[in-house]
């Protein structure tokens, strides 16, 4: 049985508190950077007003997730439009673009401004990531390098490398990352070549 309209709508309340509570965030500096009252927003995550649409879309904007998932739209058929970001308590929003077991998986990711002085959480793994930069400058920390990475360049490297990535202060980047899980490098089959 599919939920009624009305039942979707007052489930929105509690999604909207949690994602308010998960980034630590007080309902005034919410109303600060949505416009939306601190009334309003108390009410709305308390279920006692039904968002509207003006509503939702400040709100969905500044954590950075789709209207569907605050809604929870049913999910369709067509895996093409059926990936959903997943938004990080630091900011950043992860969004699959593959979903089929094992093999390289691809990701957008979407990472807000950050200190240029921020010590790297290095990490390492089994596998192998290419990243392409799309927008904006991209830090990798990969073992003892500090690299700048800007748009339209890319790297590619074994993730038993101690690495990390984050944005600068210079602003929000985005960057396309390929990650083989056990070792799979991607292929890139060029053009034969000419004479």
């Amino acid at each position: 049985m599919r939920p009624s309209a009305d039942q979707t709508l007052d489930a929105v309340g509690p999604r909207l508190k949690h994602l308010r509570l998960r980034r630590d965030i007080t309902l005034t500096a919410l109303a600060e950077a949505t416009g939306i009252s601190v009334s309003t927003l108390s009410r709305l995550e308390a279920g006692l007003r039904r968002p509207t649409l003006e509503q939702l879309l400040p709100l969905a904007r500044y954590y950075g997730v789709t209207i569907d998932s605050l809604v929870d739209a049913p999910r369709t058929a067509d895996p093409r439009v059926d990936l959903r970001p997943i938004s990080c308590g630091d900011g950043s929003v992860i969004i699959p673009l593959t979903r089929r077991p094992g093999g390289v998986q691809a990701f957008k990711f979407v990472l807000p401004a950050d200190r240029d002085d921020r010590a790297p959480d290095l990490r390492s793994h089994e596998g192998h990531d290419w990243a392409y930069v799309l927008n904006g400058t991209l830090r990798l920390v990969l073992g003892d390098q500090d690299l700048l990475l800007h748009a339209g360049e890319a790297v590619e490297f074994d993730t038993r490398t101690p690495h990390w990535f984050g944005a600068t202060s210079a602003g929000a980047v985005e960057y396309l990352s390929l990650v083989g899980r056990h070792g799979q490098r991607a292929h890139v089959h060029g053009g034969a070549a000419t004479a």
